[in-house]
């Protein structure tokens, strides 16, 4: 692979990492600690919202990210020529 596409591989793969973490960063900061107290006046399973998302939504995001990143990452290979 030239060098031109080889930067263009990286440079997408760096912004959709870029996306994923900032996913995760505001599922897990400002949904889990920033808006706890107003995200605890509505019930998921009986247990405050804000609670579910410090606990476990954060996690549950965090694996579905990891999906995500998998798929793409798999098709970037394909088109740019690189997978296994």
């Amino acid at each position: 692979m030239d060098k031109r596409k080889m930067a263009e591989y990286w440079r997408k793969n760096l912004s959709m990492m870029t996306v994923l973490l900032s996913v995760w960063a505001i599922v897990s900061y400002v949904f889990g600690i920033l808006l706890a107290n107003q995200l605890n006046q509505i019930k998921l399973g009986g247990f405050p919202l804000g609670f579910w998302f410090a606990q476990q939504g954060s996690i549950y995001v965090f694996v579905v990210l990891i999906f995500v990143y998998c798929i793409f990452m798999a098709k970037l290979d394909r088109k740019y020529d690189v997978y296994e």
